[in-house]
């Protein structure tokens, strides 16, 4: 018995040393809902995920819902095969498929997918309810918790179009990295209330390109999306953004190669 238990202690802490000396790819490339379009596989389903995965992708972007029931599920709209899923207890979107014959994941699901391998990171967006703020805090503090239930916080950043559901976030584990997405707060606001980053559209960076160096100069990462087009790919590989999020990851990847 105790040579049983020595022997699973040895084991933990060789896949622990295993998982520290692994790094995570830095290759600025974000699948957004997943490697999803070359394929023709069904947005932020498991088999996107895996694709981002094999393409080498530095993150994988994906969605997050939470159902009438307070299920946690991942889907880049607000309706499921024309399901609200605010409205919609988890019981009643399993009445669905995916195109491919996935159902539609739980974060539970998708995370333990994900933690099978250390190369791409998951990029969390949880989404602002249209019911209230107060439920988007809550969406918020419930993947953050999640993540946390299920060790995954090594694997996870978030990112958000809720201010509220961000600091909200946040102030649940201080230790999370948040990017708010939306684009009308400064870099030195974002500072101030504990975000990681910048995470706008293309077009507010090239509006306000000042704000890729004043966020970098802070500390803050900067992300753009969602960028399709090479030029706007160029462009931001040019301005050293950290991060750039697509739809074409194969055809970010052909570019840098010739960086």
């Amino acid at each position: 018995m105790i040579r049983s238990l020595v022997f699973c202690l040895f084991l933990m802490v060789i896949s622990a040393a295993s998982f520290a000396q692994t790094a995570f790819h830095k290759n600025k490339v974000i699948a957004h809902r997943g490697a999803w379009k070359a394929q023709g596989l069904p947005q932020n389903s498991i088999a996107s995920l895996r694709e981002a995965i094999r393409l080498g992708c530095e993150g994988s972007e994906f969605d997050v819902w939470m159902t009438a029931d307070e299920v946690l599920v991942v889907n880049h709209d607000g309706d499921f095969e024309g399901m609200e899923i605010e409205e919609s207890t988890y019981a009643q979107l399993l009445t669905k498929k995916l195109p491919n014959g996935e159902k539609i994941p739980t974060l539970k699901e998708y995370l333990a997918e994900g933690m099978k391998q250390t190369g791409t990171k998951l990029i969390l967006e949880f989404k602002p309810s249209a019911i209230s703020k107060e439920r988007s805090e809550r969406v918020g503090e419930l993947s953050v918790k999640t993540v946390k239930e299920m060790k995954a916080e090594k694997w996870v950043d978030y990112i958000t179009f809720s201010y509220e559901g961000g600091k909200k976030a946040i102030a649940t584990d201080p230790t999370a990295n948040v990017a708010y997405l939306t684009g009308d707060k400064s870099p030195s606001q974002l500072k101030e209330d504990g975000f990681f980053g910048i995470d706008y559209n293309i077009r507010v960076l090239k509006l306000k390109s000042d704000w890729i160096k004043e966020a970098q100069d802070l500390g803050l990462t900067v992300n753009a999306w969602t960028v399709n087009n090479p030029e706007d790919m160029e462009w931001l590989l040019d301005q050293k953004a950290d991060f750039i999020t697509t739809d074409e990851p194969e055809l970010l990847f052909e570019l840098m190669k010739k960086k």
